[in-house]
């Protein structure tokens, strides 16, 4: 019989709906109920001028960089509904945050991604000796509306010349605190909750009501980085795990979590 190490543990997902797929498989598979409760919704910008801008004069730049899977997702169709025939410039080197995003460009077709092979954040990027000295290069940065601007700023100060190709906005659903999702999740016995961002860490307090959140406080929580560790320490949450970016990291985390505790 194949080991279901999470039977029985109620594992909340707090990712954009489309992105929580994989996760929930993995839990299914684990022998755990993934419940879904989406804290971010991707929406699409409704002025893309700027966007078509970028794709317009993608030839004049050195290096384009994903920040997300989900940018992937949303920039290259975009991309290629504006250029039409014309193919992805020969000199343009691509670059990903980490290996979901570099996974989510080789699906798309592009190859040869330079990505960090552990860390999946700006500051594993920007320790890779290719941006090391960019100074004189061009690089679009290709993300949503808004987030870190660690990335554009360092390479900025190490003299590359940054530009930005938005082409998403994050947003919090519309869930009333109280009524709805809020309240389905307020009477849920959840055993973890996972999150992939302080975004979303944030928008999730704020969509519930007072029971909700003390709730969130004091059930284990699984985080990707330890900047969101951090954020989530600093609003009251008592158990918190740094697990790694990728679903597998996060299940696994689950498992050793859940097996240590018994």
């Amino acid at each position: 019989m194949k080991a279901r190490p999470l039977a029985g543990k109620r594992i909340v997902i707090t990712r954009p709906r489309e992105l929580a797929a994989g996760l929930a498989a993995r839990i299914l598979e684990a022998g755990g109920e993934p419940v879904l409760f989406p804290a971010i919704e991707i929406r699409d910008l409704a002025d893309l001028r700027p966007f078509h801008g970028i794709a317009d004069r993608l030839e004049e730049f050195d290096c384009a960089i994903f920040v997300s899977p989900t940018a992937v997702r949303k920039a290259l169709p975009l991309l290629r509904a504006r250029r039409g025939a014309r193919p992805w410039p020969a000199t343009l080197r691509v670059a990903a945050i980490g290996r979901g995003s570099r996974r989510a460009l080789h699906d798309e077709g592009i190859a040869g991604v330079l990505a960090p092979a552990g860390q999946a954040d700006s500051e594993a990027l920007l320790a890779m000796p290719e941006f090391a000295a960019p100074a004189g290069r061009r690089v679009v940065i290709v993300r949503g509306r808004g987030g870190r601007e660690l990335l554009g700023d360092t390479l900025a100060a190490r003299g590359a010349r940054v530009e930005y190709a938005e082409c998403y906005v994050r947003a919090r659903p519309d869930a009333d605190a109280g009524s709805g999702e809020g309240a389905e999740f307020s009477a849920a016995a959840a055993d973890a909750v996972t999150v992939a961002s302080g975004e979303g860490l944030a928008n999730l307090l704020e969509m519930l009501d007072e029971r909700g959140r003390e709730q969130v406080r004091q059930t284990p929580l699984f985080v990707p980085h330890a900047r969101v560790a951090e954020q989530a320490e600093r609003l009251g949450v008592r158990k918190v795990t740094v697990s790694g970016p990728g679903d597998d990291e996060t299940l696994s985390a689950l498992v050793a979590y859940f097996r240590s505790a018994k």
